[in-house]
């Protein structure tokens, strides 16, 4: 439908240095996911520029009515559709991968949750397009450029 067109005409951007982190984790044997509050309509095309699985993504979906294609409401089961969805979602990851470690790179709040409640492990803020000082603050580490990641490694 509509959404699928804007989305061809409007491919998503990379933030920069994001891609060669990605293939730098997966030459390195680790599983990368998304885990986000948006919508899986739009971080499926980013998990494909990244390389990273369709099963890798925890976000929310949208769901429509056959036939027209109207928007009916979104899926209330995703674990990114409720407050602390991406804690519970780390949580998942871990115990589904038996994950010794899980870090969470992000830039909010919700990001920043995901180390609540035995959930990610370590987290690292990303002040890179928007600086949430709060965020960045109380992250274990703090980066502006995906490079400073592999750099350290």
């Amino acid at each position: 439908g509509d959404l699928e067109t804007f989305l061809q005409e409007h491919p998503p951007l990379l933030t920069p240095g994001v891609k060669d982190l990605v293939g730098y984790l997966q030459s390195r044997g680790k599983d990368v996911y998304l885990v986000s509050g948006g919508f899986r309509i739009m971080i499926e095309p980013v998990a494909e520029m990244l390389d990273i699985p369709k099963v890798n993504i925890f976000a929310n979906t949208l769901n429509f009515r056959p036939g027209d294609g109207e928007f009916i409401d979104f899926d209330r089961e995703e674990l990114t559709s409720r407050a602390g969805g991406k804690a519970k979602a780390a949580k998942h990851i871990k115990s589904m991968t038996s994950a010794r470690l899980l870090a969470m790179i992000g830039d909010g709040a919700t990001d920043l949750e995901a180390k609540q409640a035995n959930g990610a492990d370590i987290f690292i803020g990303f002040g890179g397009i928007v600086k949430r000082q709060n965020v960045l603050d109380q992250a274990d580490w703090a980066i502006s450029d995906f490079t400073e990641l592999i750099e350290a490694s």
